[in-house]
C-alpha cells in the first residue's frame, strides 16, 4: 500500500509540520526580543542561547534576521545585542494611533469626580497652547473657561507652565519671543527672569500653579503628561474659585492631579519624574485662613 501526502487545492503539499515550524520561529523571535528588552546593558550570544534554551546556531540565525530588519542591533565593541531602532519606530506608530483626549478621558473623569472641580487637558501645538478637553465642575459656583485666549497665555496658565517647565530652553525662548509675556491680571508674570524661576519651581515640585494669573478669582494646579520617550505631550489642570481654595483642598487637588498625570503617562509608556519634595506643607502651598493668597512660598 502506498501512502501519499495530501495536497492543497493549488496542488502544493500540505506540510503541517512546516506550518508549526513557522509559528515556532515567530514565538522564538518574540521571546528573543522580550529577552533583549529586559537586558538594559545588552546581552551576549551565549547568554541568549542559555536563557532561551536554544542552540547557538538557532539564536544566531534569529539575531541575523532581526538585525537585517532593524529590530536588533549589536555593539561593535563588546559584541552584545540590544533592541534596534525599528522597535522604537513601531512604538511611535502605536502611540500616534492614540488620541490623547480619548486615552486620558477615564482619568480626567476620575479627577473631575474626585475633586469636583473643573478639569482641563491641553497640548502645545507649535507655539500655541490648545485646550482639547474640558470637564466642568460639579459645584454651582464654578470656573467657566472661555474658548479663546489661552493660546497667548502659556506663561499664565497651569497647563502652560507645566509644559514649559520641561521643554528645552531654546524652545521656551522661541515661544516667548513669538508670544510675549502679556498681562491678563495684576498677578500675571510678565518678567522673563521671574518666569524662569517659576518654571524651576514647577520642576522641583512636580506641579504648576496659576494663582489668579489668567483669570481673577481663579486658581489652577497642573502637571505634565509624558509619553514613552519621556517627552512632555500635554498637561492637565484643576481649576477652582478662590472661595474654595483653602489649604486642605489645594493640597488634595495637587496630589490628585499628580496621580492622574502619572497614570496617563504610564498608559502612554512614559515615566513621571520622581517627586523631590513632600507635597504637604508651606514649601508647596502656603498656609492661609480661607483662600490661597499670594504666590507660592517655595
Amino acid at each position: 500500500m502506498t501512502v501519499e501526502a495530501s495536497a492543497s487545492p493549488d496542488g502544493s503539499r500540505d506540510d503541517r509540520q512546516s506550518v508549526r515550524r513557522k509559528i515556532q520561529s515567530v514565538e522564538r523571535a518574540l521571546s528573543l526580543l522580550e529577552l533583549l528588552a529586559e537586558a538594559s546593558d545588552g546581552i551576549r550570544l551565549n547568554d541568549i542561547s542559555n536563557d532561551l534554551g536554544l542552540n547557538v546556531s538557532t539564536c544566531h540565525h534569529l539575531l541575523s534576521t532581526l538585525m537585517d530588519r532593524g529590530y536588533v542591533a549589536q555593539s561593535g565593541k563588546d559584541r552584545v545585542y540590544f533592541l534596534g531602532n525599528k522597535v522604537l519606530e513601531l512604538s511611535g506608530s502605536r502611540m500616534r494611533q492614540f488620541n490623547l483626549a480619548d486615552l486620558a478621558m477615564k482619568d480626567l473623569r476620575g479627577l473631575n469626580n474626585k475633586t469636583g472641580e473643573t478639569v482641563h487637558l491641553a497640548v502645545l501645538q507649535g507655539d500655541e497652547l490648545v485646550t482639547i478637553a474640558v470637564l466642568d465642575s460639579h459645584h454651582a459656583v464654578r470656573v467657566v473657561s472661555g474658548p479663546s485666549g489661552k493660546a497667548e497665555a502659556i506663561h499664565a496658565t497651569a497647563t502652560g507652565k507645566a509644559i514649559l517647565a520641561w521643554i528645552p530652553e531654546g524652545e521656551i525662548e522661541r515661544i516667548l519671543k513669538r508670544r510675549g509675556l502679556g498681562r491678563f491680571t495684576e498677578k500675571t508674570i510678565t518678567d522673563r527672569k521671574a518666569l524662569v524661576e517659576e518654571l524651576r519651581q514647577v520642576r522641583r515640585n512636580g506641579f504648576s500653579i496659576d494663582n489668579e494669573e489668567f483669570q481673577p478669582g481663579v486658581i489652577c494646579i497642573g502637571a505634565a503628561i509624558r509619553d514613552y520617550t519621556g517627552a512632555v505631550v500635554g498637561a492637565i489642570s484643576c481649576s477652582l474659585p478662590t472661595m474654595r481654595a483653602d489649604d486642605r483642598h489645594l493640597n488634595e487637588i495637587a496630589a490628585d492631579v499628580k496621580v492622574a498625570v502619572r497614570t496617563i503617562s504610564e498608559n502612554l509608556g512614559g515615566r513621571v519624574e520622581p517627586e523631590v519634595d513632600n507635597l504637604h506643607g508651606p514649601k508647596q502651598l502656603p498656609k492661609s485662613n480661607t483662600k490661597y493668597n499670594g504666590r507660592p512660598s517655595i
